[in-house]
């Protein structure tokens, strides 16, 4: 009779909860996944720019801290997304707890709030945009949510890149780079031409597997 009444009708209420509960705590491990990948990179860049400031090439780790300053702004995005799916957890749980009472599902702006947000992220913007449209059905929601993102995230980081990134550089050479002065400024070249290509092909390694994260 109960496969009958899901055929018929859907899942139950509480077997909704329990598949979006599921899916966020997927997401959330996908997030903790990601974070570790950024902090493993984020780690080996930042030994390449004390290897480029030791070298004197200024130029190049001026290009590589500003990847680890980007990537310090997606583990901050990511962490705090993850925090906002857990709440999505929590508001659900209190959800399951209504359906004894009353049987069915409530009107919540506070998850309402939170998909709102999530959804502007790209690595769980799918998932969060189909449960989205499953809430709404289920009457959680009131309406879609909007398809709205932070279109002018790079300005913003660019406005703050260089006094962020000389922040990154003073503590990642000691404050060498601070004393070094403008970008086009350089400390006494290396002797070492070999070691200085191995150098920049790290950089450029680094920098692309930063990049490779931070579009994902």
């Amino acid at each position: 009779m109960q496969s009958i009444n899901r055929f018929l009708y859907g899942p139950t209420p509480e077997e909704r909860v329990r598949q979006w509960q599921t899916k966020l705590r997927s997401e959330s491990r996908q997030l903790d996944r990601e974070m570790r990948q950024l902090d493993l990179a984020t780690s080996k860049a930042r030994q390449s720019v004390k290897q480029l400031a030791t070298k004197g090439d200024v130029k190049s780790a001026r290009i590589l801290a500003r990847e680890v300053v980007r990537s310090n702004k997606q583990k901050d995005r990511l962490s705090v997304s993850k925090a906002r799916l857990g709440s999505i957890g929590t508001q659900l749980s209190q959800q399951m707890a209504m359906i004894k009472v009353t049987g069915s599902l409530q009107k919540s702006t506070e998850i309402m709030k939170l998909s709102n947000a999530l959804i502007k992220l790209p690595q769980i913007s799918q998932t969060m945009r189909e449960m989205s449209m499953e809430m709404t059905k289920a009457g959680i929601m009131e309406e879609m949510l909007e398809d709205t993102l932070d279109m002018d995230e790079d300005e913003e980081l660019e406005d703050e890149a260089d006094a962020e990134v000389d922040k990154v550089l003073f503590e990642l050479t000691n404050g060498k780079l601070g004393e070094a002065g403008s970008v086009g400024t350089e400390l006494p070249a290396s002797e070492n031409q070999l070691e200085d290509e191995e150098t920049n092909r790290n950089m450029e390694k680094y920098r692309e597997q930063l990049n490779g994260l931070l579009s994902g």
